[in-house]
């Protein structure tokens, strides 16, 4: 007889577990968390684009991680809601200006993060 489907998604979660736990290694019994807030493809571009500027405007943040004006939205929303990044509105003449930069909070869980993956990869490499 089949599995039933929640049957399936345990067998994937216990070969998943296994899986990260031969590539953690005996050192470390818990496994640290990664930062799933940032861990999104279009979360990590916008951190990424930040830690290498100061300020950006909404149409240059936009162009440079290439995506639409409402999902940018939606995503620069959920980092300044978790503080890790700064929005300022205002005005360039008549015209509505939208900015943001990376606070101390983002760059410390950017940092976190590429700490986090780069040990990953390190313990990969070496299994």
């Amino acid at each position: 007889m089949a599995k039933s489907s929640p049957a399936r998604k345990q067998d994937g979660a216990s070969r998943a577990a296994k899986s990260l736990g031969a590539v953690q290694g005996a050192r470390s019994a818990t496994p640290p968390e990664l930062d799933h807030l940032i861990h999104e493809r279009k979360r990590l571009a916008i951190v990424s684009a930040l830690a290498g500027h100061g300020w950006l405007s909404f149409a240059e943040l936009k162009a440079l991680v290439e995506t639409s004006d409402g999902n940018l939205s939606v995503h620069a929303r959920k980092l300044e809601d978790a503080g890790y990044l700064e929005c300022r509105k205002g005005f360039a003449g008549r015209v509505p200006r939208t900015d943001f930069r990376l606070t101390a909070a983002g760059r410390q869980a950017l940092s976190a993060y590429l700490d986090h993956m780069e040990a990953l990869i390190r313990r990969t490499r070496n299994a």
